[in-house]
């Protein structure tokens, strides 16, 4: 048995590649962002607040970045009764917020991507384009938020329910 194992991470090269791409989605769709890129670990590798974001989106892409990478599901999944309790029971260290992404390459978390200050579905637009500047990323296509943000949801309440 080993006692140490081989591990995979974004390099600070890669994590920019993911913040460049990020950003450049932010522009074409015309909504500035606060962008982070973190390792696996939730390390932050890099950051940047477009012009015209929202400052205490810093705050929120981070956290959603660090959740991502360790969670290894995209922020927004968690159905709308739990997300208070789980960030609660993580002392705030978790977010349900849209938009944050692993970054998952050959089946491994190398790390993740987040954006906010748009609204959920071009956060994860922004997220999605900056993973993809990594080759063999996981875009999570079959990914369905379930969080209070996803205007869909009620807490206590699911949409296909009829109320009277």
């Amino acid at each position: 048995m080993e006692d140490v194992k081989s591990t995979r991470d974004l390099t600070l090269a890669g994590g920019l590649k993911v913040l460049h791409a990020a950003i450049a989605a932010a522009e074409r769709i015309g909504q500035p962002m606060c962008i982070a890129v973190v390792d696996r670990g939730g390390n932050m590798i890099a950051s940047a607040r477009m012009d015209g974001s929202k400052a205490l989106s810093v705050i929120s892409a981070a956290n959603k970045a660090r959740t991502a990478a360790l969670s290894g599901e995209p922020t927004g999944g968690a159905h709308a009764d739990v997300e208070i309790q789980i960030a609660l029971a993580s002392e705030g260290r978790w977010t349900n917020l849209i938009g944050g992404l692993p970054i998952r390459v050959g089946g491994a978390i190398v790390g993740a991507v987040a954006a906010g200050s748009g609204n959920g579905t071009q956060d994860l637009a922004v997220v999605r384009a900056g993973a993809a500047a990594i080759e063999g990323a996981d875009m999570f296509e079959g990914f369905v938020p379930m969080g209070a943000e996803d205007t869909g949801i009620v807490r206590g309440s699911h949409p296909d329910k009829v109320r009277g």
